[in-house]
């Protein structure tokens, strides 16, 4: 008898965790930061409109979309960028999403949700790059 399917599954759970723990990170550093901006008075809350405020946000978002890229290559079980990419297309299609239901909300300019969806991919990826690069394909 063998526990190949049971290896299989193993091998699963452990990919969709690695893509679901740097989702999870990119996630709460957003929104944890987010919440520190807004309660030490850096950004105020609401409607977003000075374009140095949004490049401060844009900035840390990126930073810590690479980490989670970088968590998930850490994560993954085998074939790890292939895994950076499922994660890198999730945040793609939550940016273009975040775009089309912000449009006509005026939380801000329009350029803000715009470069959250197109870096979403490349901030992604280079977390995933940056792991392979440092410790080696698998």
């Amino acid at each position: 008898m063998t526990d190949r399917p049971a290896s299989m599954l193993w091998l699963y759970l452990r990919s969709v965790a690695a893509v679901l723990a740097g989702f999870i990170l990119v996630v709460v550093t957003h929104n944890g930061t987010d919440e520190i901006m807004h309660s030490t008075g850096i950004i105020p809350r609401g409607a977003m409109w000075d374009p140095w405020l949004n490049l401060l946000a844009l900035s840390y978002r990126c930073l810590f979309t690479v980490a989670g890229g970088f968590v998930t290559a850490w994560l993954a079980p085998r074939a790890r960028m292939r895994h950076v990419i499922i994660l890198a297309v999730i945040g793609t299609l939550g940016g273009i999403a975040g775009v089309l239901v912000s449009w006509n909300l005026n939380l801000g300019p329009r350029w803000y949700p715009i470069a959250l969806a197109i870096t979403a991919f490349p901030t992604v990826w280079l977390g995933g790059w940056l792991y392979e690069r440092r410790y080696g394909r698998v």
